[in-house]
Order: C-alpha cells, then sequence, then structure tokens
C-alpha cells in the first residue's frame, strides 16, 4: 500500500499547488491572460512534480498521472493491477487536493478550482489534439529518462518537471493544459458546469498520447541502433 498511498498524496500535491496557483494568479490580475500567469502556472506544476518525484520517487516512481501509468504500462515496467491502483489513487489524490483547495477559495470569496476546459475560439477537436500531441511529448520524456538503461538517473526528476513547464508554456493556451487525467478530474468534480462536460476530452486525449509515447519509446528502446 505504500507506493498507493505515496500517489496519492503525490497527486493531491500536486493539483493542490498547480491549480491553486492558476486560480491565485487569476484572481490578482487584472488580466487573467497576462504572461505572468501562464508562467506561474506553468512553474507551479513543474515545481510539484520535481519536489514530488525527489519526496516519493523512490516509493512508486512518482507517476501522479494515469497517462504516465499507462504509458509505464504498455511499456512493459509495471503489472495490470498496480496500474490500476496507481489510476485509482491518482484520481482520489487530486480529488482531496481539488477539496482542500475548494474549501480554501470557498472561505476567501474565490471561485473556480483550476478546472480544464476549451479556451476561448479552441474547439473541441482542437483541444482533444493539443491534449494528444503534448501528452505524446511529457509521457515520452518519462519514459526516455526513467529508463533503467539510457535513463538520466538522478536527474530524471528534474528533467520531467522542467518538460511540464514547457508543455504547460505551449498548451496552455488551448486547454489550460491538462496531460493528466487526474489533475483534470478532481477540479472539473467541484467546479461542474462546462468542466464536468468537457472533461472526456482530457481523459482520451491524454490516454492516447501515452498510448503512441509508449508505441515510439518500444521502437527507440527495442534493439541496436
Amino acid at each position: 500500500m505504500k507506493k498507493y498511498i505515496a500517489e496519492m498524496l503525490g497527486t493531491m500535491v500536486l493539483v493542490l499547488m498547480g491549480c491553486g496557483t492558476a486560480v491565485s494568479l487569476s484572481c490578482t490580475s487584472a488580466d487573467p491572460n497576462l504572461a505572468a500567469m501562464v508562467i506561474g502556472t506553468a512553474l507551479a506544476f513543474g515545481l510539484s512534480v520535481v519536489a514530488m518525484a525527489y519526496t516519493i520517487g523512490g516509493v512508486s516512481g512518482c507517476h501522479i498521472n494515469p497517462a504516465i501509468t499507462l504509458g509505464c504500462l504498455l511499456s512493459g515496467r509495471m503489472s495490470g493491477k498496480d496500474a490500476g491502483m496507481y489510476m485509482l489513487f491518482q484520481v482520489i489524490g487530486a480529488i482531496l487536493g481539488s477539496a482542500v483547495l475548494w474549501v480554501l477559495t470557498s472561505n476567501a470569496g474565490v471561485s473556480g478550482t483550476g478546472a480544464n476546459a476549451c479556451q476561448e475560439g479552441v474547439s473541441v477537436t482542437g483541444a482533444l489534439l493539443a491534449e494528444i500531441v503534448f501528452t505524446f511529448v511529457f509521457v515520452l520524456v518519462v519514459l526516455g529518462t526513467t529508463d533503467a538503461k539510457k535513463g538520466a538517473g538522478n536527474f530524471a526528476g528534474l528533467a520531467i518537471g522542467l518538460s511540464l513547464v514547457l508543455v504547460h508554456l505551449a498548451c496552455i493556451r488551448y486547454t489550460g493544459t491538462s496531460v493528466n487525467p487526474a489533475r483534470s478530474i478532481g477540479p472539473a468534480l467541484f467546479q461542474g458546469g462546462e468542466a464536468l462536460s468537457q472533461l472526456w476530452i482530457f481523459i482520451v486525449g491524454p490516454f492516447i498520447g501515452a498510448v503512441l509515447s509508449a508505441g515510439v519509446w518500444k521502437i527507440f528502446a527495442g534493439g541496436k541502433e
């Protein structure tokens, strides 16, 4: 159970810190679209991953993302049972993190939980494509940097966190950036409305991206150069 609890706590921290920063910056800025908000949110999510990677990485591997877990499963790095339990506890952690954020914002007169949704002018197809592409890039980085033979060793957590910052900077204009079904499920449950009706995009898209990245990494990792 240690690794499952670790995944729950790690995902909770990711959602609380990342979504919490997004909500705080949007409420303290006259213009929620300011570059400072985008950069701050990107850094919050990336730094949360770095912090958790070096905290629980030795316990569970610090997936804190069902898309990463799916990528690891398809790459043969874990069993189906572990993958299912990881995903379950990741979602529970995301809900807990969102619950804490909801309580804090409700008592501060602030609305929103940092949920994902199609941004202004972005179609459902565009949002789905963005989530597929950027999740593919992110999970591929994870699979590459954590590979037992070709990975980055102790620097993997830093590389993964920085790549998540990069993904947020590039994707936030289209979907608010999910690339993580658990991160989207928790906030959507508390925010409801559009976030809940569009939730399927942020589950289907990241999972498709993860499947593609696992396939590509198998090609990279298999056989001789």
